[in-house]
């Protein structure tokens, strides 16, 4: 089965219209202020039109409350919501009844235990999402960093999965042949510069994704 991909903190017509070109099955908009991929409703409403049905779109929050999630639900007609912070699996059950869409769980990975904390997600997400854990005091994703891979091979449980942090066009092909991942998802690793996506870069990763 092919290696779904995800392209995330999309902010322009341009690179939206990228990732389309080049195949990416899902894009991320990140709704989280202090990132340089935020984006404001009254973008992500521009983009979620311009996407149609053509790429699905998740939204990426960090210890959001419901008006917010909300607010961007609506405006990016979103097809599922990321948590991104620190939600508890309480939290992402109490999400997934109130907006009846997928959520995505990411948790930060640095050391075997940090991956064990996925079962207390089954039955309350409904996909995990593998990150590299970033410094205290840092953005929480997009920061280009990678962790140990072979800390997943210990994952056995029941929720589909993902890998993220510091995938790039010229290491995704060895992640995927060295996880087996069945999502790969990347954001600094297809920029020019924090915030600003490349359009070359997009369609590299797409190509080397499913080449690998």
């Amino acid at each position: 089965m092919a290696t779904l991909i995800k392209i995330c903190g999309i902010s322009t017509t341009e690179t939206l219209a990228a990732c389309i070109a080049a195949r990416a099955d899902w894009i991320g908009f990140n709704f989280f202020p202090p990132s340089p991929r935020f984006l404001t409703s009254v973008a992500a409403a521009q983009l979620g039109v311009q996407a149609g049905t053509a790429i699905r779109k998740a939204g990426v929050f960090v210890d959001a409350d419901d008006t917010a999630i909300a607010e961007a639900v609506q405006a990016g007609r979103l097809d599922a919501i990321q948590l991104h912070g620190h939600e508890s699996p309480e939290r992402a059950a109490q999400v997934r009844q109130r907006f009846g869409l997928p959520v995505w769980k990411v948790l930060s990975v640095s050391k075997a235990e940090d991956v064990a904390r996925a079962s207390a997600y089954d039955g309350v997400a409904d996909f995990l999402l593998f990150d590299a854990k970033t410094p205290k005091g840092q953005l929480p994703g997009g920061m280009g960093l990678v962790f140990d891979w072979s800390l997943l091979d210990a994952y056995r449980g029941p929720l589909a999965w993902g890998l993220a942090g510091g995938l790039t066009p010229a290491n995704v092909g060895e992640a995927i042949r060295l996880t087996g991942a069945p999502l790969v998802d990347t954001s600094s690793g297809v920029e020019r510069s924090a915030g600003i996506k490349d359009v070359d870069k997009i369609t590299a990763f797409c190509k080397a994704a499913r080449n690998p």
